[in-house]
């Protein structure tokens, strides 16, 4: 479960996002209704990854991603034929995007499924190592430095209100970074204890001991032998 602290620490993130982006884009009704289920849908994605990599089942990323992928694309298949995409490309296919008319569109498609592949890999690495929430402030941070990017390359005025937000984000990032590892030291090191004193005493104690029994039936037999050299030499 998550930690009061951590919970705690998510609040200047969560600030820091709201202020960076406001005023960037205006909002219509069907843009925040598709934002808010992307949103909560990542968020589930998070906690169910992390779930199946780090739970009962402890799946390795490339067999997650190898049951995720095919759902993935039939969904995608179904989506573009509803939008009209697969026609699309059907009428531009021999002027435009086959490979005998331009090597580009091909070279377009295989290197965005290569970043995609490296993509979900290092996504699902990182929430097995930490956590979902973790994952979730990753994100943020990096949505936040691509404004902060695309600002400095297209020379985009940045708001006072804009630029503070950009600093809580990554002040906060830090701070929550902080308490994370904070949490894991400590938990890490009552494991340790805690697997140290269970498993009982270190094996030199049960040397010593051995060996001190040892000598004790070696002092026992030393007496015996001499009680009957004793008897023998009265006899």
């Amino acid at each position: 479960a998550t930690s009061t602290r951590r919970k705690v620490a998510v609040i200047p993130v969560v600030m820091g996002v709201a202020m960076a982006c406001f005023g960037e884009m205006s909002i219509t009704m069907i843009g925040f209704v598709f934002t808010g289920l992307c949103v909560v849908l990542a968020a589930l994605k998070a906690v169910a990854a992390g779930e199946i990599l780090s739970g009962s089942l402890k799946l390795h990323p490339i067999d997650l991603l190898y049951k995720m992928a095919p759902k993935a694309a039939l969904q995608c298949l179904i989506l573009s034929c509803l939008t009209g995409e697969v026609t699309s490309i059907a009428s531009r296919w021999a002027t435009e995007l086959s490979p005998a008319a331009s090597l580009w569109p091909t070279f377009g498609v295989v290197s965005t499924g290569i970043m995609s592949f490296s993509l979900n890999i290092s996504s699902l690495v990182s929430n097995k190592l930490t956590s979902p929430l973790t994952l979730c402030i990753a994100a943020n941070v990096k949505q936040v430095l691509m404004i902060l990017l695309a600002t400095a390359i297209f020379n985009t005025p940045v708001s006072f209100l804009n630029g503070s937000g950009i600093a809580v984000v990554l002040v906060g990032s830090g701070i929550y970074s902080y308490v994370s590892m904070q949490e894991k030291t400590g938990g890490g090191g009552g494991a340790a204890a805690a697997k140290k004193s269970s498993s009982g005493p270190p094996p030199e104690a049960f040397a010593t001991k051995s060996s001190g029994t040892g000598d004790d039936d070696d002092t026992s037999v030393s007496s015996a032998e001499e009680g009957v050299a004793l008897i023998d030499s009265r006899r």
